[in-house]
């Protein structure tokens, strides 16, 4: 069973459309204990950094339990950003701070928002990327993560320059694109994140 958090700033129709798509029993809420009782978790998101992270203080303790107890855990888009320490969004403002870093805007000189399909590439071997490459995954951000350590990037996409488009640590894993919006290999990624072992 997948459970996605409901916390007021994600796209929850889209991905759980997609966990449909694959045959995956899901199941969204916003109850902390069904949280902290839930096997994998995945955090969607759209919007901006700050208010994301006001409508996550409820949970932020849940979410922290759950990684250090080794459990799978997915962030998509913002939900991938708010696992950072910071943004230049909103300054001044805590992230769940799981993966060490900096949360900027994109390079000078491309459109912003970043809307669109883009090649990923992986650099790094991570489960849920595992028979992905070189496929394309739909995008809609203006803002991208820069880990402080570099080995946690799974894969990047060339926009302005190389941006972080996925990152991985033991059991955490997160996404700047949609897998749920980026057909057949989206679709694989969400299923090979539900066929992580416990």
């Amino acid at each position: 069973m997948i459970t996605i958090i409901d916390y007021k700033s994600g796209n929850l129709k889209s991905i759980s459309n997609g966990f449909k798509k694959i045959g995956c029993d899901y199941q969204i809420t916003d109850d902390k204990q069904i949280i902290a009782d839930s096997d994998y978790l995945v955090l969607p998101g759209v919007g901006a950094f700050g208010s994301a992270m006001d409508n996550l203080k409820p949970f932020e303790d849940v979410i922290h339990e759950h990684v250090a107890d080794d459990k799978p855990f997915l962030g998509i888009c913002l939900g991938q950003q708010v696992l950072m320490s910071s943004s230049e969004e909103s300054p001044g403002v805590k992230g769940l701070d799981l993966f060490k870093g900096n949360v900027e805007i994109l390079p000078e000189g491309v459109k912003i928002p970043h809307m669109g399909w883009n090649k990923l590439d992986v650099v790094n071997s991570s489960p849920i990327l595992d028979g992905i490459d070189g496929e394309f995954f739909y995008f809609v951000h203006s803002y991208h993560v820069i880990p402080d350590d570099e080995s946690i990037i799974a894969g990047t996409c060339e926009y302005g320059g190389e941006v972080v488009a996925s990152l991985s640590q033991n059991n955490l894993f997160s996404t700047q694109f949609h897998p749920e919006k980026s057909g057949k290999a989206g679709l694989k990624i969400l299923k090979n994140f539900t066929n992580l072992e416990i």
